[in-house]
């Protein structure tokens, strides 16, 4: 490519070839470059520089899913919108380089790399940032409380509102006749989500309806990020598979337009705060796999939403309709079956034959006791001592017999 024909390049879309090697510098150096795809190649080597006198227009940058390897690049084109490192071998942390100059930023993507230490907290400066995700590496430390300040996370985008100008590229046509600039819009990829548990594409032309939190598979941890409560726009909150613990901040009860929250394998504790009954648009909540106790609450959304017992699970405190498993303290629970008012019924009777003769006897020896009753005194006739049939008796009658025979002769 002559230099002629490189400053003339606005759009360069490599996406899902199979190139690989180091990706030519030359290609960097296009002043006029505004959208710069290479999506799921095999590039690979350090990042290219970029040269910020130069990229005065760049906006979309993908280099996600290759093999790029080394730091976080440390020069961001200031006009960038769409950022995607994702899917690649970079390591270390966040360089210390100056966020707030990315002020047009809207779409940061991080995941599936190596990345280790803090979340910088100058992300929290980005007044645009709708997307971000860093799941799936190796980071540390708190999640920054800053995070609740991210503006376009906090405000929702009114209703019918036209798409973010994120993709929409203005091309500049010049003849010997005339000169204009025509505005283009690309087909890109859709952005791959996890979202409400299963890896899903959405449009690029309706990113302006989503805001995304992916914080998962890192290892931070963060006894109470109630500062998240704050971001009412969001549609997606993950922060699964690290090492939170504490409780469930209640200003997640403010989060009005979430669909999902993601808190499973933690060390979170406590009991799930009434205040997510508030969500009207909560569909999916999984808190499986933490320390959580108490009664699931049940009423509004948490209701009527699709209740599967498997986000819910291996919390041995847990209880409530959702999972089948009736509370202690539920003075809702259903009557017991027939069967067993007739056993009860029975032990009844047999208590009262049992209880009667005893009672009886009782009553008895207590009114002989107060005198109610008075036995006979005991006789002092001694009885003669028994004598065999066969001796005295066999006597006497002898003696008899000679008697009736003496009146009789006289």
């Amino acid at each position: 490519m002559g230099d002629h024909e490189s400053s003339l390049l606005t759009i360069l879309t490599l996406s899902e070839n199979n190139f690989s090697g180091l990706v030519p510098q030359s290609l960097i150096h296009c002043d006029q470059l505004q959208l710069l795809d290479l999506f799921r190649n095999r590039f690979s080597g350090p990042f290219p520089i970029f040269y910020l006198e130069v990229q005065q227009k760049l906006a979309y940058i993908d280099f996600s899913y290759n093999d790029f390897s080394g730091q976080v690049p440390t020069t961001i084109p200031i006009e960038t919108r769409f950022l995607a490192f994702a899917g690649n071998k970079l390591s270390g942390g966040f360089p210390l380089f100056n966020l707030t100059n990315l002020s047009k930023l809207q779409h940061l993507e991080f995941q599936d790399n190596n990345l280790t230490g803090l979340i910088p907290k100058s992300i929290c400066n980005l007044n645009n940032l709708r997307i971000l995700d860093f799941s799936n590496n190796y980071l540390t430390g708190e999640i920054p409380k800053e995070f609740g300040n991210l503006v376009e996370m906090i405000n929702e985008p009114p209703p019918n509102s036209p798409s973010p100008n994120l993709y929409t590229i203005g091309i500049y046509f010049s003849s010997t006749l005339s000169s204009q600039e025509n505005q283009l819009s690309p087909e890109l990829r859709d952005l791959i989500v996890n979202w409400k548990k299963s890896q899903q594409g959405i449009s690029t032309n309706k990113l302006n309806m989503y805001t995304f939190l992916d914080l998962s598979n890192n290892r931070l941890f963060d006894q109470n990020p109630a500062s998240l409560g704050a971001l009412k726009a969001l549609k997606l909150l993950n922060i699964s598979c690290n090492k939170l613990c504490g409780k469930i901040p209640t200003s997640f009860g403010d989060l009005e337009n979430i669909e999902t929250i993601d808190l499973s394998h933690n060390n979170i504790s406590g009991s799930i705060p009434p205040t997510l009954t508030k969500l009207q648009q909560l569909t999916i909540l999984d808190v499986s796999n933490n320390e959580l106790t108490g009664q699931i609450p049940d009423g509004g959304q948490m209701g009527t939403m699709v209740l599967d017992p498997n986000y819910f699970a291996n919390n041995s405190g847990l209880c409530g309709i959702q999972i089948h498993l009736p509370c202690p303290e539920d003075d809702g629970l259903p009557l017991p079956p027939p069967q067993i008012k007739k056993q009860e019924l029975w032990f009844l009777w047999e208590g009262v034959w049992i209880g009667y003769p005893i009672g009886l006897l009782l009553a008895t020896g207590f009114m002989v006791l107060i005198g109610y009753f008075t036995l006979p005194p005991p006789s002092n006739h001694r009885y003669p001592p028994h004598r065999p049939i066969g001796g005295r008796g066999r006597n006497l009658t002898a003696q008899n017999q000679n008697a009736r025979s003496r009146r009789v002769s006289t």
